[in-house]
């Protein structure tokens, strides 16, 4: 269509064009807060972005210990026993694997407190943590990668 044929718009509209603008008489008039709420972004994806983050979170593997490496923790693991049959507390520091609740891996943490049991038939080695107030943790032997006493 060529632009010097078509009409102007006042052409057009001018018998509306400069009528007032329409205030009902029985509703309020909104807010342009609200006018503007309705053309708000529809979030047809909702949840779409905490998906593509918790793809994004890395998680490690689990190391998985040597002959030579589960020997020196089985030392280790003897010790505190002794340590505890004797009514020691003593302070350890545990490299612990802790698993991932949503997806394959985990993460390694460290984690000190004051040995309190060993448990070898659930295999869980028992302590007071460090923090304040002190939390007391029961701690998985068969993924604790490193145990200082």
């Amino acid at each position: 269509m060529n632009q010097e044929s078509a009409p102007s718009p006042r052409q057009v509209y001018g018998d509306i064009i400069d009528l007032p603008h329409h205030q009902s008489a029985t509703r309020p008039h909104m807010s342009l807060h609200d006018r503007a709420a309705q053309f708000a972004p529809f979030a047809a994806l909702s949840g779409y972005e905490e998906m593509v983050d918790e793809e994004a979170r890395l998680t490690e593997r689990e190391i998985a210990l040597g002959d030579a490496e589960l020997d020196t923790l089985d030392r280790q693991f003897r010790r505190l026993s002794e340590m505890l049959s004797a009514g020691q507390r003593p302070a350890v520091s545990v490299l612990i694997f802790i698993p991932d609740q949503h997806k394959s891996g985990g993460r390694y943490e460290t984690v000190t407190g004051h040995a309190r049991r060993l448990d070898p038939v659930e295999k869980k080695l028992i302590l007071l943590s460090e923090e304040t107030p002190p939390k007391q943790l029961s701690l998985d032997m068969s993924r604790i990668l490193d145990l200082t006493v």
